[in-house]
């Protein structure tokens, strides 16, 4: 994973553990008890969502930032205009795949809230690839009644591991941005699908309970009203961050995604060009 993905990821959490409307005194195995199945994004949403993608702007922006081997516009490039015009037509970008619903760890399943999913789709992702072989993920997400890109990033770890997921028996990948772990919902537990998620519930994986009392742990105290929060610590949080429109189909939270990939909307555009880079891990 690229370093800035780690960047996205923080921020996505702060955003996501926000989307909570309050903590739950519930016992913390509670939500894997009866916990709901993940909400499907119906295949309209996925349809309208490639879509956007494949706007005539979003491609030339694609193309764009292939030339600029992910440096965002607001940076100096050792291109010349004329030449970065060049590369980018020579680019071709072309989407590859399906479009896929990204899933990231729930903050009321955090919580321990009855019946709480472990995941709620947070952003759609499709595949780009240059003619030169580079990857990128574009991300949309429900705004106004519309589906809107709002970030380019370098890499394909969304698609990537939804075929992963897909092809080792099936189930939903889903993240914990928190620690840059993807894992896998299979048959009742929770599965690594990458080293970080390995690190963290071993190569067998764990039930969901016991995933569910593993992120209480961790997060529990993190949460929307806790002194974490009232700190400031978190990041910043916004239930309801501008410019979201109304609600999104299919359990998709665009408060949410927009909250973490809207901060730096490309002005004129409405697209966010984003790289990797380190930045120390905070909830």
């Amino acid at each position: 994973m690229t370093d800035h993905r780690k960047h996205l990821a923080r921020a996505a959490a702060a955003a996501l553990l926000a989307s909570a409307l309050s903590l739950a005194a519930a016992p913390a195995a509670t939500a894997a008890d009866a916990s709901a199945p993940l909400a499907p994004v119906p295949g309209a949403d996925l349809a309208a969502a490639r879509g956007a993608v494949q706007a005539p702007a979003v491609l030339d922006q694609l193309g764009h930032f292939f030339a600029r081997r992910g440096v965002p516009p607001t940076q100096p490039s050792a291109l010349s205009p004329a030449q970065e015009a060049q590369a980018a037509a020579e680019a071709s970008p072309r989407l590859s795949g399906d479009t896929v619903p990204v899933y990231s760890l729930a903050a009321d399943f955090v919580a321990g809230s009855p019946g709480a999913a472990v995941a709620r789709a947070e952003f759609t992702a499709t595949r780009a690839v240059s003619a030169d072989g580079q990857v990128a993920s574009v991300w949309t997400v429900r705004q106004g009644g519309s589906w809107k890109v709002v970030n380019i990033a370098s890499g394909g770890d969304e698609t990537d591991y939804a075929a992963r997921a897909a092809a080792g028996g099936g189930g939903t990948a889903f993240r914990e941005p928190q620690i840059d772990a993807w894992y896998v919902l299979r048959g009742g537990r929770v599965l690594p699908l990458d080293d970080a998620a390995r690190r963290s519930v071993g190569d067998g994986g764990v039930s969901l309970a016991g995933y569910q009392k593993l992120v209480h742990q961790r997060y529990g105290d993190k949460l929307p009203g806790s002194a974490y929060d009232r700190a400031g610590r978190g990041g910043g949080y916004a239930a309801e961050p501008p410019g979201v429109g109304d609600g999104a189909g299919g359990g998709l939270l665009p408060a949410t995604a927009a909250a973490a990939l809207g901060a730096t909307a490309l002005a004129g555009v409405g697209l966010a060009l984003r790289r990797r880079k380190a930045v120390g891990q905070r909830v």
